[in-house]
């Protein structure tokens, strides 16, 4: 049917889904879209909200749906609009979506949240869904990630573009109530260090835990790395996140950790902000590590 195709012509722009209003508009009343249903070709998400031809979304196609179901003024934040650019893996869990005003949001696999409202630089649509922009989905998932997590998020931000410093101390200056703030500047803060004040510190700490030393700067499997233990076969690399990585170097360390990894080594990776702030815990990691290998 001429509807029909019409139909999968919408769908197929936004992931396979469809909204309820969007079928009416096409000429799909009721009792049309329950025939579809009981045919297999729609495939109900949330209330009003449908797939097309299939039964199981795509991540993507699961965003747009959830946004769909929040009706107008709904905006993907969070760890949902993290995964969208790419700065956090996918998640099974629940869908963060942010709803302007008073408006209450209660739907199975949707985490609602309320704002009184965003700065016009604090949103942005990708892939035809609105989102919040890397800057403010950043400052928003500050307090729920670990250091290494959000400076690794941060990292993947800045090699792909998608933030600069200013947009970063921009979108904080924006949102002065947000906890996430004090990590994400810290962050922010974090000197680009040199690999010789690295390997100085992590030598002290290593004595003064009386840890086999390793041997630094050193060729495993054709690449220089910065610290190896050649019996238990760990490496150990230094990461600096101050604003400074390329893509080239990003893609190079991953190649580097690949290589490694199918030689049989464990590679472990040590920030400044480990280095200097949480010494212990990176100590016990290394550790514990060596024991069990």
């Amino acid at each position: 049917m001429v509807v029909d195709r019409l139909v999968a012509a919408v769908a197929g722009r936004q992931f396979q889904v469809v909204a309820r209003v969007q079928l009416n508009a096409l000429g799909l009343e009721r009792g049309a879209i329950r025939s579809r249903v009981r045919r297999g070709l729609l495939y109900p998400l949330y209330d009003g909200v449908y797939i097309w031809g299939q039964s199981t979304p795509t991540p993507v196609g699961r965003a747009v749906a959830a946004v769909y179901a929040c009706g107008d003024g709904a905006v993907l934040t969070r760890h949902a609009a993290a995964a969208r650019w790419a700065v956090r893996p996918e998640s099974g869990a629940l869908i963060d979506v942010t709803v302007i005003g008073d408006r209450r949001v209660r739907i199975a696999g949707i985490r609602p949240h309320r704002t009184g409202g965003f700065s016009v630089g604090d949103l942005r649509t990708l892939h035809g869904i609105p989102l919040t922009s890397p800057a403010r989905t950043l400052l928003d998932i500050a307090t729920d990630l670990s250091a290494h997590e959000l400076a690794t998020a941060l990292e993947l931000a800045q090699i792909n573009k998608l933030v600069t410093r200013s947009e970063l101390e921009a979108t904080s200056e924006r949102a002065p109530g947000r906890a996430g703030k004090p990590a994400l500047r810290a962050l922010l803060a974090e000197p680009a260090f040199t690999r010789s004040d690295a390997e100085r510190r992590l030598a002290a700490l290593i004595r003064a835990a009386r840890l086999p030393a390793p041997v630094f700067n050193h060729r495993v499997e054709g690449f220089e790395v910065d610290a190896v233990w050649r019996i238990e076969k760990v490496v150990l690399e230094f990461d600096s996140y101050a604003f400074h990585a390329t893509r080239a170097a990003f893609a190079r360390d991953r190649r580097k950790d690949a290589v490694l990894s199918r030689a049989g080594y464990l590679v472990l990776r040590a920030t400044w902000h480990e280095l200097t702030r949480e010494p212990y815990a990176l100590i016990a990691h290394i550790a514990e590590t060596l024991a069990r290998r």
